[in-house]
């Protein structure tokens, strides 16, 4: 279900860099279970995503492609974190910068990592990412977000978590370019973050 955004307004500065503000968006699977992650805590190193060797090289990016995926406006944070009016609600918020073409659209889609026993993140599974959702043109800098509703098991002790961006910048069906970043803090949330201005690289829950 869709939540409106509720955070302070943007300054004027802010709208200008921002020409289009997405509202944060619940996970359509409702509640992730954090009891998959005691399962999940038991599998060996191997469970970390890898490299396949011998995989395909992608392409080297282009300057106008390396500018996108150095810039500022490329982020991700955890704007929401158990917040006293919803306890066990974790929150990520993404950021990616537009390449100036009004004729190409860009993507996200926002997942949720732990920390497991042998100190590596995986993917929580149960429900923990959305699918790409589009955030607006090329035009210019966008923001989108999405908030997950945990469940903690009694007993269990607390969990790490982190959010993971992954951006696509589209011409049509074809993608043109992508991105991966993991939450880090220190950036500002044009709407969604809970309380205001929060920001942060990690979140415990539990």
């Amino acid at each position: 279900m869709a939540r409106a955004d509720d955070a302070s307004p943007a300054t004027e500065a802010q709208r200008r860099r921002y020409l289009h503000i997405v509202s944060t968006m619940r996970t359509p699977n409702g509640l992730v279970v954090l009891a998959t992650l005691v399962v999940l805590a038991m599998c060996s190193a191997a469970s970390a995503s890898t490299t396949t060797p011998g995989s395909a090289k992608t392409p080297k990016p282009t300057s106008a492609e390396r500018k996108l995926l150095s810039s500022h406006e490329l982020w991700a944070t955890i704007d929401v974190c158990d917040p006293v009016d919803e306890p066990n609600t974790v929150g990520i918020r993404g950021s990616m910068p537009g390449d100036g073409k009004a004729s190409q659209k860009m993507y996200m889609t926002f997942r949720l990592q732990y920390l497991n026993a042998h100190k590596l993140w995986v993917d929580v599974a149960s429900g923990a990412s959305s699918s790409f959702v589009a955030v607006g043109s090329g035009a210019a800098a966008r923001q989108g977000g999405a908030t997950f509703d945990l469940k903690p098991v009694n007993g269990q002790p607390p969990v790490t978590l982190r959010g993971v961006v992954d951006f696509q910048w589209r011409h049509g069906k074809t993608v043109m370019l992508s991105a991966t970043r993991t939450s880090t803090v220190g950036h500002q949330s044009l709407a969604g973050a809970d309380p205001a201005n929060f920001s942060a690289a990690t979140c415990v829950i539990g």
